[in-house]
């Protein structure tokens, strides 16, 4: 483990090497007459995590993006939460600002590479209405910004009722951010529009094509409230070889495939969530919606936390929960077809069945924060996760021996530390 951190360390600083050389190569764009250098800075942030489930025939994970986490995989597991990141901000003028954030965490391929959350340009043409262009961050949550910075949250993991639905964290594209004034509010409108593809374990690579959306965030003295929409569509070859293989039986097949597969299907949410926090406590909640018109059908999540600071030490308890809309889908009509068939369509309807099946469940988490000193936090949390009836969850690794609708424990650990 210490010699994989040692290269995903030096790759990092190769990386972030090449794009400040890049950025230093730069023409003036802001109409600067002098060649001096831009003022550069370079920051960072970690997680360094460990986790442990009372269920061993599934794997709990923090992202649906990592093909395995603790419990049937391993016993103890680093990487459900650990990641490293480095973040160089360029500033060549008031107005122009080129940004490059490099994180490594566990990839649907077993791999801890460091890939680049951030590379933008941004431009302020007013104080008040500015844009960037690259990949940008998806503004979908009230943690958007700081979501893999441990430290910036209050929990292990920001809670994933709602943030695992929301797995998609950065586009490649363009957005426009409008600031205004109300008397004593503040607020911001942000508007967006990118592709990005990405990996998912087992399914290869997918392609999230024309995303779009808008969000508008408030603020009132120590209140926070946030919402938006954000609307794409969605590729997946191997999904789609899937349910090709439902077309082979004809008019029956070609209606389920064209009801489930994902060519171009679009995925559309809507987003809203409030803060208050005037120093001693914090609550905060969200509530999250997405529909599909795939296999992936429509889920809703929502949380609600609050926390209270005693010194170095913060106590905070969270409840969220996710329901996901029944699919009523009986698959291909067994009895219909010739006997030499039968056991292929079988075979669909069963791997089918578990595509559509609900993930519902609810978690009840407690933990607690110490920061024991500038840029350094400890922290503590057990989660309860309740799953309903004939749920898996947000469990993968799904072993014969796994009971649908039961109660698992993960208790969870992370030394988070910003520099």
């Amino acid at each position: 483990m210490g010699k994989q951190l040692t290269i995903i360390f030096h790759m990092k600083i190769r990386s972030l090497a090449l794009c400040a050389l890049s950025i230093s190569l730069l023409p003036s764009v802001a109409g600067a007459t002098d060649q001096t250098l831009p003022d550069i800075t370079f920051n960072g942030f970690g997680t360094l995590g460990l986790a442990r489930s009372s269920e061993d025939q599934a794997d709990f994970r923090s992202s649906v993006f990592q093909p395995d986490g603790v419990g049937y995989s391993h016993e103890w597991a680093p990487h459900v939460d650990s990641r490293l990141g480095l973040q160089l901000t360029a500033n060549f003028s008031e107005r122009l600002t080129a940004v490059v954030q490099v994180v490594a965490e566990k990839h649907h391929d077993h791999t801890y590479k460091p890939e680049l959350e951030w590379a933008n340009l941004g431009y302020s043409f007013t104080p008040d209405f500015s844009m960037r262009v690259g990949r940008i961050v998806l503004p979908t949550s009230m943690v958007s910004d700081s979501r893999k910075v441990g430290y910036a949250n209050p929990w292990v993991r920001p809670p994933i009722a709602v943030y695992s639905l929301q797995a998609l964290t950065s586009s490649d594209g363009v957005d426009a951010t409008y600031q205004f004034r109300a008397g004593e509010m503040t607020g911001s409108v942000q508007a967006f529009y990118g592709n990005r593809d990405f990996g998912v374990p087992d399914l290869g690579t997918w392609e999230a094509k024309d995303i779009y959306g808008a969000f508008l965030t408030t603020e009132f003295g120590d209140a926070t409230l946030r919402g938006g929409y954000q609307h794409g569509n969605l590729h997946s070859a191997a999904i789609n070889e899937f349910f090709d293989l439902f077309r082979q039986f004809g008019a029956e097949g070609d209606t389920i495939a064209d009801n489930y597969e994902l060519s171009d299907k679009h995925i559309s949410s809507w987003t809203i969530g409030g803060s208050y926090d005037p120093g001693a406590g914090f609550v905060m909640g969200e509530w999250y919606r997405s529909s599909s018109s795939s296999f992936i059908g429509t889920s809703t999540g929502w949380y609600i936390s609050g926390g209270y600071r005693i010194g170095e030490f913060t106590p905070y308890a969270t409840y969220g929960q996710r329901d996901k809309r029944r699919t009523e889908e009986s698959g291909l009509d067994i009895a219909a077809l010739p006997p030499p068939l039968q056991p292929t369509a079988t075979t669909l309807n069963g791997v089918l069945a578990r595509y559509l099946r609900t993930n519902d469940f609810a978690t009840l988490s407690a933990g607690m924060r110490w920061d024991f000193r500038p840029g350094f936090s400890l922290k503590l949390q057990f989660d309860h996760v309740r799953l309903g009836e004939g749920s898996y969850g947000d469990f993968n690794n799904i072993q014969p021996g796994f009971e649908l609708g039961s109660n698992v424990n993960v208790f969870s650990t992370t030394l988070d530390f910003v520099f």
